[in-house]
């Protein structure tokens, strides 16, 4: 009989449930959660409880200061690392020196410094470690990649990939504390370090050179005051000023938001619901990025988070033809009682329509068929991941998982990109980490 991985996880707010119900659900076999780890009793007592509404039993807590005493004492073999941004690397580093192997969600950190020293960490414990890009397990973005590997056009010589966030998910941000660029390194280490990754896996390379721009010029105070708001509010619950604002998240209309947060604040302190147009927002909301990677391809890359509409653009152009391709993504609030990404989302229905397009030299152009498409889940990423990572089979020939050396690349061209906002020069990628 095989014996039981054990995990502990660390971090119970909007993301750890997928991992807790897919352990405790879908790969009883391969493995058991030992224990949870939250700043917030609160939380970390409704992810107890959520383990045993799913058949396991009551899980051992801890908070932030006593994460060394759960490893002690549960002995787990691998940490899962799901807590605020800038806490990963605590948690990663802590983790392996007590020899655990880590899982991580994405971003794997927000800063370079933060990145060196897990890359060193690595290199001291021997540990090994996993990020969680569940867009690559995409079966849309899955095809993508076979036609780049089977070169329907060409050789790849630039990319334009746009990416766009509504006024529904892309202002939620603005709410939570990814608006605070300390926690989060800003949307585009946050938020494109999934597009970033999805590039450098789609072209077999990594960043060398980038140059960026960007700025809050929609959400925040400032913008609201130029286009003539004089009304304000700092949260979304119980004021009657927000009552009248589309952007304002009133924790008391949905039971999930209200149950793990509102209820939960007396703890922390921490506001779910935070006006995307009061002050103290330090993230950008319009950014452009330019990109040379080392096999000299080069990246024009664009996000907006205010756009009317959710989704991406990217098109491939090759020494053989073009490769288009779209995506229209389901809008929601994380965590809500509609976002159908949550782990227990059940059958809310989704519907994201994809388009590939090939437009080969000299010959007419063609669509690419879509079989298979499980949209559920960030377009069907999350299921193969959670396969990938707990359960396993045979090699993949598209190389899927992703290792700290993809978690560190993909965060390299946002942080370079941040370095750039801020000094208006273009930042060498090879200057910000050393890799042993």
């Amino acid at each position: 009989m095989q014996e039981l991985t054990r995990y502990a996880i660390v971090g119970t707010g909007g993301r750890y449930a997928m991992y807790l119900r897919a352990i405790a659900r879908d790969f009883n076999n391969r493995g058991r959660v030992v224990g949870l780890c939250d700043i917030n009793p609160h939380r970390v007592k409704l992810a107890s409880e959520y383990h045993e509404k799913l058949g396991g039993a009551a899980l051992p807590t801890y908070g932030a200061d006593t994460f060394d005493a759960m490893i002690a004492e549960t002995k787990p073999d691998v940490v899962i690392v799901t807590s605020v941004d800038r806490t990963h690397d605590r948690y990663i580093i802590r983790a392996m020196e007590l020899g655990c192997d880590v899982i991580s969600e994405k971003p794997m950190t927000t800063d370079a410094d933060k990145c060196q020293s897990i890359i060193d960490a690595m290199a001291t414990t021997g540990r090994k470690l996993r990020v969680t890009f569940n867009y690559r397990y995409a079966p849309r973005n899955s095809k993508v990649k076979e036609l780049l590997m089977q070169r329907v056009v060409g050789n790849i010589k630039s990319v334009h990939f746009e990416w766009l966030l509504d006024t529904r998910h892309g202002a939620d941000y603005f709410r939570r504390w990814h608006r605070d660029k300390r926690n989060s390194g800003g949307l585009l280490v946050h938020k494109a370090t999934h597009h970033f990754d999805l590039v450098n896996w789609w072209l077999a390379s990594h960043p060398r050179t980038v140059f960026a721009m960007g700025d809050l010029v929609f959400y925040g105070r400032d913008n609201a005051e130029s286009r003539g708001v004089t009304d304000f509010y700092q949260r979304g619950t119980d004021d009657p000023i927000a009552a009248g604002d589309p952007f304002a998240l009133d924790l008391r209309k949905d039971k999930l938001l209200k149950r793990i947060y509102f209820d939960g604040e007396h703890a922390d302190g921490y506001r779910r619901d935070q006006s995307v147009f009061s002050d103290g927002i330090s993230i950008e909301d319009d950014m452009s990025v330019l990109v040379r990677y080392e096999n000299r391809v080069t990246m024009t890359y664009h996000l907006t988070a205010y756009s009317p509409w959710e989704g991406y653009r990217v098109a491939f152009n090759g020494d053989a033809g073009r490769l288009e391709y779209e995506v229209h993504e389901n809008s929601y609030i994380s965590g809500a009682e509609d976002d159908a990404n949550r782990a227990d989302a059940g059958d809310i229905e989704i519907h994201e329509p994809a388009r590939i397009m090939v437009r080969p030299h000299w010959r007419a152009p063609y669509e690419v068929t879509l079989d298979n498409l499980d949209e559920t889940g960030h377009g069907g990423g999350d299921a193969r991941l959670l396969q990938d990572l707990f359960d396993p089979g045979e090699d993949d020939p598209l190389g899927r998982a992703a290792n700290h050396i993809d978690g560190a690349r993909s965060i390299l061209t946002g942080i370079a990109a941040n370095r750039s906002i801020q000094t208006g020069l273009p930042v060498d990628v090879r200057s910000l980490v050393r890799f042993n």
